[in-house]
């Protein structure tokens, strides 16, 4: 069985949640990054890398103790494409890697590892995304392989771009579990999201 590593983006300004830092709201008693971190760990063979930036001080404190490797992204304002870029030039160890929200706590451990039965049924040369209807899922599926061809578009590196430019190396896996669809980015989503869960899991 291939070996599955992680990169998860947690290195975004946080601007649509106003004055709060998303991934450091409180998720089950804990800062929603390491809960989500703790959600791959679990359920992955290899190791986990995660992408800092913005406030990133805060983020490897929520994160202390977990065994995982940080990468630090300082072009982390010019947008998500460049922390891809940064995790796919460090992360190493693995032959496939699920690159991944930090803001995405619906996902749970049986989710990552049917996203990974799914991509090892079918082509794992090809990049994986979890599809419903139209809506486009995260976390995909990388081949380490993939790495030198998301890398080679200095300008536009990472996954959003090529996969769109480039179908032909993608696979979509129907997925129906909304932690796959679900992120965090607003106050109401967030608002949303306590209405769902115990009080007590939720400070």
């Amino acid at each position: 069985m291939d070996s599955f590593g992680a990169i998860i983006l947690a290195a975004g300004l946080s601007r649509r949640m106003e004055d709060r830092n998303k991934l450091l709201l409180p998720i089950h008693g804990k800062p929603m990054i390491r809960h989500v971190v703790e959600t791959y760990i679990a359920a992955l063979d290899g190791r986990v890398c995660v992408v800092t930036g913005f406030e990133s001080d805060r983020i490897e404190a929520a994160l202390d103790g977990l065994p995982i490797q940080f990468i630090h992204n300082a072009d982390f304002d010019a947008g998500q494409p460049f922390s891809v870029r940064a995790g796919l030039l460090k992360a190493r160890g693995s032959q496939q890697y699920l690159i991944g929200l930090g803001d995405q706590p619906h996902l749970t451990t049986d989710d990552l590892r049917a996203l990974i039965t799914a991509h090892l049924a079918g082509d794992v040369q090809k990049i994986s995304i979890p599809f419903k209807d139209t809506a486009r899922g995260n976390p995909i599926v990388v081949p380490a392989a993939m790495r030198a061809r998301l890398l080679a578009d200095q300008a536009n590196p990472g996954c959003g771009k090529f996969t769109r430019a480039h179908p032909e190396l993608t696979q979509h896996v129907p997925m129906t579990q909304a932690g796959f669809f679900n992120d965090i980015d607003t106050p109401a989503a967030f608002g949303a999201f306590e209405q769902m869960m115990p009080q007590k899991d939720l400070t």
